[in-house]
């Protein structure tokens, strides 16, 4: 198995981490050089992609891919990795078996708390989570047109080590921002890793939200670490009233409970089913404080 992910980032790294054996060679793009270090620490092949152009190195590493990874936001003119590679995917990848798409569960849109599944209407009311819906189904519908099975990965919030409310915590950043009745998914990041790699392995197609059991108000979840930690969470602060970015709020303005009952049918066992049984593994052994916290995946 020779794996390809445009844009290798948090998730990425957790995902080499998680390789089933060193037979399985992983080559992953960036658009800073300055982390070829870390993705090499990490077992990762690092090649430079900017969005714009397509390199000789990158296009002969496609040529022997088997398994091709998307975590390439789309921007203003849309999904970059379909604007420059298309082409080459679909016609000069002779070994390509299988494509990941990391998405979000953004696409959905708000549900008013409202417990969904992959059979939910998608109605995203931002401009980005629109442009998601727009490229997922472009990569469906090239897996379509090359008969290879496009496997689209839903993830909600993204956490692990180095990226968590412990951190927050030590870090003086934790807020406890309280809107009635909102509620939040999470996934741990091994949990992408691991989602991948079962249906990698499968090559299984289709459209997966992967994330975790417990969707809860996102004030619980900083009062737990804080409990685990033994220190006092910060203060409840009313959403109204709160200092937040316009990207930030706007995540306030999807509600909504999403089922991870798809892919727990299709095999895949959970490591961290929720937020408590990571956060006290990750206390228990120290991860939590590791980690790169930069990421080029946002899921809301």
């Amino acid at each position: 198995m020779q794996v390809f992910i445009f844009g290798a980032g948090y998730s990425a790294k957790a995902f080499a981490a998680a390789r089933p054996d060193n037979t399985v060679r992983i080559a992953g793009t960036t658009r800073d050089e300055s982390r070829f270090p870390a993705l090499q620490a990490a077992g990762i092949a690092p090649l430079a992609f900017d969005g714009k152009n397509l390199s000789d190195n990158i296009i002969n590493t496609l040529a022997d891919t088997t398994h091709l990874i998307v975590s390439v936001a789309p921007d203003d003119a849309g999904d970059p990795v379909l604007a420059l590679a298309r082409k080459t995917i679909a016609s000069s990848m002779p070994k390509l078996a299988w494509i990941g798409y990391l998405s979000t569960i953004g696409v959905y849109g708000d549900h008013k708390g409202a417990w969904i599944d992959e059979t939910a209407e998608c109605g995203p009311t931002s401009l980005r989570s629109r442009r998601r819906v727009e490229a997922e189904n472009q990569w469906l519908g090239l897996g379509e047109e090359i008969d290879v099975p496009v496997a689209v990965l839903r993830l909600s919030g993204i956490y692990g080590p180095g990226r968590n409310a412990f951190v927050n915590l030590r870090d003086g950043t934790a807020k406890r921002l309280i809107k009635k009745d909102q509620v939040f998914n999470r996934i741990h990041v091994s949990d992408i890793a691991g989602a991948l790699w079962h249906l990698a392995g499968a090559n299984r197609g289709g459209v997966f939200n992967v994330t975790d059991d417990l969707p809860a108000p996102p004030q619980d979840v900083v009062a737990y670490a804080a409990s685990v930690m033994g220190v006092e969470p910060p203060p409840e602060i009313p959403f109204e009233t709160a200092e937040l970015s316009p990207m930030a709020r706007s995540f306030y303005g999807e509600n909504k409970r999403v089922s991870n009952g798809l892919i727990r049918s299709a095999g895949y066992a959970f490591r961290y089913p929720d937020y408590h049984s990571a956060f006290d593994a990750m206390w228990a052994d120290g991860s939590w404080a590791d980690g790169d916290a930069r990421s080029p995946i946002r899921a809301s």
